[in-house]
């Protein structure tokens, strides 16, 4: 009688409070690896809202609002995957109490501190994953573990026709500059936005910027842009792929980004692109093969390049096919399988 292999048992560890880019590639890769049949556990806090953009799939849930709850529920696993800063913390501590190999993806720009508890769990790791060249080059420079790149993937967010048209209608006679991010402007840059749409309110006065996102700096940016009628806040919306149909250009002009995965949710739209030459970006926006790169903290250049794609369609049109090219790179099947050989190397080294 020939018995089935023991499933590969993995325990994702995620214990931010809101939904951002690493949660969002986090529900990317639980639902990539499903299919290929991996048993998978899930630590989150009581109140996060991974779960429910899991339902139907089959991953156990461990309720933990910290780093020392949930470890001794929810079974065994062969590996520890930890998805952000505190998850490392329980991943360690994890490994520590039961032998648990673990691994981490780093996906913040910024170099981790050189401090003892960070080189102890760091070094604890079997493996880290960097998101990006960038960050893959600052866990090098440490030398404190195995380092592999493995890129975030793109969501294949959904629209619906009716809801683009509605958009479409309420944008009518106007050409929309599009931008999504968290509303942290020391993060995502959304001040340069207010200053471009300052600049092009009176020699562009059909352009519209459209933001998206919520964040700590959502009252001080409306302050600041209220006497801007070309600029309007739309808050958090769920329906971005709707929002991404009707936007004739996408303006990220962020100081600092680990990858900017949102990026590839707009090339898989066909919208080109304008977006800062710092961090990760360059991995995704290749200058002038699927998009256009200005200079960080610069909202002159940013200015003039969303004003040179705008008057260049053809140039556009270049750009969202070369865009379309690189997608094939960056799909969440593609993410898990290089997860899933990752696993497997690591376990098969034990």
């Amino acid at each position: 009688m020939v018995t089935s292999p023991t499933p590969l048992r993995v325990r994702h560890v995620n214990l931010a409070k809101g939904f951002r880019g690493g949660e969002r590639q986090t529900v990317l890769l639980i639902r990539a690896l499903a299919a290929h049949g991996v048993s998978q556990s899930l630590v989150c806090r009581h109140d996060s809202p991974l779960p429910a953009a899991l339902a139907g799939v089959d991953v156990a849930i461990v309720a933990a609002d910290h780093q020392l709850a949930g470890h001794f529920r929810g079974g065994h696993a062969d590996l520890v995957h930890a998805h952000e800063a505190k998850a490392v913390h329980w991943a360690y501590l994890h490994h520590r109490l039961r032998g648990v190999p673990y691994i981490l993806t780093r996906r913040v720009p910024q170099p981790v501190k050189d401090k003892p508890f960070n080189r102890l769990t760091y070094r604890s790791a079997a493996s880290t994953v960097a998101i990006s060249r960038v960050i893959e080059q600052h866990l090098d420079a440490l030398g404190w573990c195995p380092v592999t790149r493995i890129p975030s993937a793109l969501s294949h967010l959904p629209s619906d026709p009716q809801q683009v048209e509605a958009l479409r209608q309420r944008f009518a006679g106007r050409r929309v500059v599009g931008h999504i991010g968290a509303l942290v402007d020391r993060h995502k840059g959304q001040r340069l936005l207010i200053d471009a749409a300052r600049r092009l309110r009176e020699s562009h006065p059909e352009l519209l910027f459209v933001c998206l996102g919520q964040g700590e700096d959502d009252v001080a940016l409306r302050q600041e842009s209220a006497d801007l009628e070309n600029l309007v806040w739309e808050g958090f919306r769920s329906n971005v792929g709707d929002y991404l149909e009707a936007m004739d250009l996408f303006a990220f002009p962020s100081r600092n980004e680990g990858l900017g995965s949102t990026l590839l949710d707009v090339m898989d739209h066909d919208v080109p692109i304008v977006a800062t030459d710092v961090d990760g970006i360059p991995d995704i926006v290749v200058h002038e093969q699927s998009g256009l790169l200005v200079p960080a903290n610069d909202a002159v250049a940013l200015t003039q390049g969303i004003v040179a794609l705008l008057d260049d369609p053809e140039r556009c049109r270049r750009l969202v096919a070369g865009a379309r090219q690189r997608l094939a790179a960056f799909t969440p099947a593609v993410m898990a399988e290089r997860y899933l050989a990752l696993y497997r190397r690591l376990l098969a080294h034990r």
